[in-house]
């Protein structure tokens, strides 16, 4: 095979004339410039390294302050008040460099100029870290903005001038607060208010005195230490407890999924479309290697954490083995061994007191719990943005927990086409392959004729069944031999790209096509994305691609960024052909794709085939519900004087009571990467105000006016709960860190206990857009991606993702389960429909025609 002997760079055979050496020029020469290349990035990394730790220094500031010093000498101005002088007395005599006095001047007055510098940017960094905690000015309403904000808002400016790289303001950014408990236990109470009758608030009061006054001081103690010692107090916890000890299943639970743009079509070439896309991600990549990508500015002035870009490449989860005594692998709460732990260690047990602590699965399936601290947990309720509570840390018994591995570089993709995989080089030598290039080795896997190997087809299923069966198998099967090998071709890979032979588009006349589209991308057919890569690339037999993501190393907004900046790259710099194809011409010297081969013995097919089945039943059991709201966008919502985000939101809480007739405990995800090391918070859209108003809604007799006010008082505080979890002063993050301090400490809290086990019925998301100006959105207005969506977070309620596109249109995912008798995803996206038209017309706000 061609890519095996440009592989080998040298050959030699031993004969009784002594030893024949056989060179390689073309592999000797990939060698060396793999080598150059790799020195190259070394280099820049270690530039970068000196650039962002002198920020907002520079060499050329240095330069500069030495010169003015010097200068200063020679006209017998002592800037430095004797420093200098000082200095140059300490310095060794002697011979050497030291020996002639000027040598000895210029020498002190280098080393005095460079601890003014120093200092200077210690100084900038510390004043920059003290303006950026500030957060004034975000409660402050627009045209009101205070004399104290705007000379704020000058410092900030003057300090941040300078044309920073992606991670300058990293040391700059202030830790995550820790709030005080009993602003924290207020704001809970207030939160779940609106859901409690009397007697069961009055329970829940008693509760969180108790734990105020008794239990929380210790806690805070050790959770404000951590705040002092660690970047963040929550973000390591999170991860690991929330996202890598998850058993579940990934598909559905955790991963996410991105659509492509679907008003315009650049290609219907598949290989074209994917070598362009391809080729954006690494033109990302080098970017983001090179620290040359902006980092987010809100106002854009103040810096957002850059910290979760670092894994978005040459990433993968790998599935754990045991690391300690925490929950049995086999065991979730409500099983007999959990519950006989409970009866014997909980001082409130889970009798049924109150509110159901409990609630039972899916038929086959152990009780599961949910908690209220956050976003779903991918291995215990569910996984994708929102908080079940953590099985382990709820008993002593056994637990794992994943790993992920992320590798500084990779030169190759892994593709996956009709149950056959291929490892493509994305390089030759050291020069990143053109798109033409990339184009043309994608075509051939698509026309290469051969067969999956026994096993090889359903091999990624693995990663969609349960995290301990494909950690087993991992360890039992795939430890030694070709396929090590061939699994780390993949593990080590860039990325994961599935060419799929389906074709899926939106067609707006065929509103379920959106729908199909979303339950392609958030699945497949359970064997053809590896749910472990960072992100796995799907294309589409049409042309049209989009993402898997799995959510451990980052969230979503990482992602989006991401494909901002690759769909506006493909579409306004790349292009295509007349005929469809990548611009330029291939080099047909290429070595082709490299086929990964496989031994997978009958054992193993088995544990494939188990797990196949298991995310074949997840799948089957989501019901997804797509579609674009055309009526009005938020450019029409604006003119209701509210944010766009209430306004759905508020439609959300409207849409759920004219659905289920009641009210639930609402998850919505809210950043906090003001933050160093920031990730989510969650905000509690069922409010005391949003409830009275939808009440007064559907009771159908009160006056517009009165109506109107009732929604702005929900908008106003709904915004304000918004702002406050954006700034550190949440409530679920505060909650979650402190339950699992108390459970490192053996402490048990009947408050936190019954917190924790509250079920997030209605989970929400915005998804970001437009954090890159990679074009001009009012001239290309159906330049449009409508985001993406995830599982429903619970069994018995629904998963709602939606993107405000333009002034113009929404865009919703909508995700229930059918085994539900109580949901029904479409059902309830016509409910969100009509809460929008409704409230619009009590602003009187013209709409569109649908």
């Amino acid at each position: 095979m061609a890519e095996a002997h440009q592989a080998v760079a040298f050959q030699f055979t031993v004969t009784p004339d002594g030893v024949d050496f056989q060179l390689s020029r073309e592999a000797l020469k990939h060698v060396y410039l793999s080598g150059i290349n790799s020195w190259k990035k070394r280099l820049i990394r270690i530039k970068n390294g000196i650039l962002r730790g002198v920020y907002p220094g520079s060499p050329t500031s240095w330069l500069v302050v030495i010169m003015a010093t010097v200068g200063s000498s020679y006209c017998n101005v002592d800037i430095s008040m004797g420093l200098v002088c000082h200095i140059q007395r300490c310095l060794p005599e002697g011979c050497g460099p030291y020996q002639t006095p000027q040598t000895r001047a210029l020498l002190s007055m280098a080393i005095f100029s460079t601890g003014v510098w120093m200092t200077g940017i210690f100084f900038f960094r510390q004043t920059l870290k003290l303006l950026l905690s500030y957060h004034g000015w975000m409660f402050e309403m627009h045209g009101q903005t205070s004399h104290f904000t705007k000379v704020w808002a000058i410092c900030v400016r003057l300090l941040s001038s300078r044309r920073p790289m992606l991670y300058s303001f990293q040391t700059s950014l202030p830790k995550l607060p820790v709030p005080s408990v009993p602003a924290t236990i207020q704001r809970y109470l207030e939160s779940v208010r609106p859901l409690l009758d009397n007697e069961e608030y009055y329970r829940m009061e008693m509760l969180a005195k108790e734990f105020q006054d008794k239990t929380a001081p210790r806690l805070q103690k050790y959770l404000v230490l951590k705040s002092w010692w660690a970047t963040n107090y929550v973000s390591d916890w999170w991860e690991e407890y929330i996202y890598l000890r998850g058993r579940t299943p990934l598909v559905v639970n955790s991963n996410y999924y991105v659509m492509d743009f679907v008003l315009v079509k650049n290609t219907d070439v598949q290989a074209a479309r994917l070598g362009n896309i391809v080729h954006a991600m690494i033109m990302y990549r080098r970017k983001l290697d090179r620290e040359e990508i902006k980092p987010v500015m809100a106002l854009g002035m103040v810096p957002m954490c850059s910290y979760q870009m670092e894994r978005m490449f040459n990433t993968t989860r790998i599935p754990g083995k045991k690391t300690g005594l925490l929950l049995p692998l086999n065991e979730r709460y409500g099983s007999a061994q959990h519950r006989a732990w409970l009866s014997a260690n909980d001082p409130a047990p889970h009798t049924g007191q109150g509110r159901p602590r409990q609630r039972p699965g899916k038929a086959g399936s152990s009780w599961v719990i949910e908690c209220a601290v956050g976003e779903p947990v991918p291995g215990w309720s569910r996984g994708k943005g929102g908080a079940p509570c953590c099985p382990a840390l709820a008993c002593p018994l056994a637990s794992v927990a994943d790993v992920l591995q992320h590798l500084s570089d990779s030169r190759h993709v892994a593709v996956y086409h009709k149950g056959r995989f291929f490892k493509v080089w994305l390089y030759e030598g050291s020069r990143l392959l053109k798109p033409r290039d990339l184009e043309m080795q994608f075509q051939r896997i698509l026309d290469d004729p051969s067969l999956p190997q026994p096993g090889e087809e359903r091999l990624a299923a693995l990663t969609a069944g349960g995290r301990v069966e494909w950690a087993q198998a991992r360890q039992a099967f795939f430890g030694s031999g070709k396929n090590k090998a061939s699994l780390d071709a993949i593990e080590r890979a860039a990325f994961f790209v599935a060419l799929d032979e389906e074709s899926h588009h939106y067609d707006p006349e065929d509103e379920a096509s959106l729908s199909l589209y979303g339950k392609a991308l958030l699945h497949g057919n359970c064997y053809n994305r590896w749910f472990d890569k960072s992100f796995t690339l799907i294309s589409f037999k049409n042309g049209h691609v989009g993402l898997n993501t799995e959510h451990a190393w980052a969230d979503a907004p990482i992602i989006g960024h991401l494909w901002e900046f690759v769909l506006g790259t493909d579409t306004f710099h790349l292009g295509y052909t007349e005929a469809g194809h990548c611009i330029g011409k291939s080099n047909s010297m290429l070595a082709p794709p490299q086929r990964l081969q496989w031994d997978i013995p009958d054992q193993c097919q088995a544990v494939i085939e188990s797990s196949y089945q298991v995310a074949k039943a997840l799948a089957d059991d989501v019901e997804l519900y797509c579609f674009q709201f055309l009526p009005f966008g938020k450019g029409l919502i604006k003119k209701c004087r509210t944010s766009p985000d209430a306004f759905v939101q508020i439609a959300l809480q409207l849409a759920h009571f004219r659905d289920r007739g009641r009210f639930c405990l609402t998850y919505e995800a809210s950043m906090t990467r003001m933050f160093r090391e920031g990730r989510t918070e969650t905000v509690r859209s069922c409010t005391s105000e949003s409830t009275a108003f939808v009440q007064a809604m559907v009771e159908g007799t009160h006056m517009k006016a009165h109506l109107q006010n009732l929604f702005r008082k929900a908008s106003e505080k709904h915004q304000n709960m918004y702002r406050l979890a954006m700034t550190g002063s949440g409530i679920d993050r505060h909650l979650f860190c402190l339950y699992v301090v108390s459970k490192y400490l053996g402490v048990s809290s009947p408050f936190l206990a019954e917190v924790l086990s509250e079920p997030w019925r209605l989970s929400t998301s915005q998804i970001a857009q437009f954090q890159i100006r990679m074009f001009d959105p009012d001239q290309y207005p159906n330049h449009l991606g409508p985001g993406g969506g995830f599982g429903p977070v619970a069994d018995d309620g629904y998963g709602v993702s939606y993107m405000i596109a333009g002034e113009n249109t929404i865009f919703f995912h909508v995700s229930s389960k059918f085994s539900s008798s109580e949901t029904n995803a479409q059902r309830f996206g016509n409910h969100i429909r009509q809460a929008l038209l409704d409230i619009a017309d009590l602003f009187q706000v013209p709409k569109a025609d649908s």
